[in-house]
């Protein structure tokens, strides 16, 4: 068994390991802010700010992308989708009408379609890179 194939995390356990990065980094930058903001006019924002979905996001760029160089694209989204998800579903639960269902989905789908964009970049740029520097090309 090579040290390659040793280090390796199965598809699996990728899947696991991002499901679980995935509910902490919401937990991290959107868990913790439960008010809306109330303007002068009496509209209400929130609860979340831009910055806070921005950095959920770009944070979960680099374990995608890691996933996704390591040759686990598939468990990349489902694992990130999953755990985004499972802590929408858990954060939003006590919504009294029931319409936090169809924002799960929204997330879901969204959070699905956001990582199946990264690894299908990074496995370009992985494979333009490897191919690069190959000899005859």
């Amino acid at each position: 068994m090579t040290n390659e194939q040793r280090n390796s995390l199965s598809p699996s356990m990728t899947i696991v390991l991002l499901t679980g990065v995935a509910a902490a980094m919401w937990a991290a930058w959107l868990g913790w802010d439960q008010h809306r903001d109330v303007h002068p006019d009496g509209s209400t924002t929130g609860p979340y700010e831009a910055w806070q979905a921005t950095g959920l996001g770009l944070g979960l760029l680099i374990p995608v992308c890691w996933a996704a160089f390591r040759g686990h694209g598939t468990a990349a989204v489902l694992g990130t989708s999953g755990g985004l998800a499972l802590a929408a579903a858990y954060d939003w639960s006590d919504d009294a009408s029931g319409l936090f269902v169809i924002g799960v989905g929204m997330v879901a789908l969204g959070s699905a379609a956001a990582a199946g964009l990264a690894v299908v970049l990074t496995s370009a740029l992985h494979k333009a890179v490897a191919g690069a520097g190959r000899p005859g090309r």
